[in-house]
């Protein structure tokens, strides 16, 4: 069964109420075993692909995510479009628990993740381009799909990913809001750069869910739970309408990614 969108995120996300005609797919990959078998089925007329990052039973650590091997069964299985939710703190007062953001730009601390599906053993190099990291497409589309279902929503943001799992201390929380991040998370990277080395168009879909630890009180587990209760059905909301309204024809380069990209 080929599918069209991806949709990588927690389990949370895979509905069996929003899908039709469901199959669970296991794929073996050259860079092993992705975080879980894949959902697919339709939904809004059009064949999705639901991928929980962390496992089913949310088991997998952010650093040991097999991003490429999720990447790669996505694109085998069909996928052209990937809408990758994800909790995130916030580094901003105007970001606020509960809110969506719909990042565009990102900086990378993680120092443990193969970042590239070119490694030596493929024999050259991929220098791809991440220069502006979203498909455009998408982000707009999500950006209307927010606007159209009066869901509090931030029109860009800049995502600095850590490695994790720990969160953060006080002086690093203040030390990325100096740098100009917007709201701090640990999976985006190197899913973002693996998706635009397989030419697929990739959108972030964050929802803020903490103040980190530079406000209030630090973050932790049960302040993450309660908001994401009620934002995974804002993330569900967003997801449908999103696949439904995205043309068919693409009007981005996204699939054109590797055309100067190598050495």
């Amino acid at each position: 069964m080929q599918a069209e969108f991806g949709v990588i995120g927690g389990t949370g996300l895979c509905d069996p109420k929003l899908l039709k005609n469901i199959q669970e797919i296991t794929i073996d990959t050259p860079y092993g075993q992705p975080s879980g078998t894949i959902t697919v089925g339709e939904l809004g007329g059009r064949v999705v692909a639901f991928l929980p990052r962390h496992g089913k039973l949310h088991t997998i650590r952010p650093t040991d995510i097999n991003v490429r091997a999720n990447i790669w069964a996505l694109k085998r299985l069909g996928v052209k479009r990937i809408l990758a939710a994800s909790t995130v703190g916030s580094l901003r007062e105007d970001y606020q628990p509960g809110d969506v953001v719909f990042c565009d730009q990102f900086i990378d601390r993680t120092t443990r993740r193969e970042q590239s599906f070119y490694t030596l053993q493929e024999g050259k190099v991929c220098h791809i381009s991440v220069a502006e990291p979203m498909c455009p497409q998408l982000h707009n589309v999500l950006l209307d799909t927010a606007q159209t279902l009066n869901i509090k929503h931030h029109k860009k943001g800049t995502y600095i990913c850590i490695e994790g799992p720990r969160f953060s201390t006080k002086a690093e929380s203040k030390l990325y809001q100096q740098w100009g991040a917007d709201i701090i998370g640990m999976t985006m990277v190197p899913e973002v750069v693996l998706s635009r080395e397989a030419e697929i168009c990739y959108a972030n879909i964050s929802t803020v869910t903490d103040y980190d630890c530079w406000k209030d009180h630090a973050v932790c587990v049960d302040d993450i739970v309660n908001i994401m209760k009620t934002g995974v059905e804002n993330v569900k909301r967003i997801i449908t309408e999103a696949i439904t309204k995205t043309p068919n024809t693409p009007t981005c380069n996204c699939n054109q990614a590797l055309k100067s990209a190598f050495a």
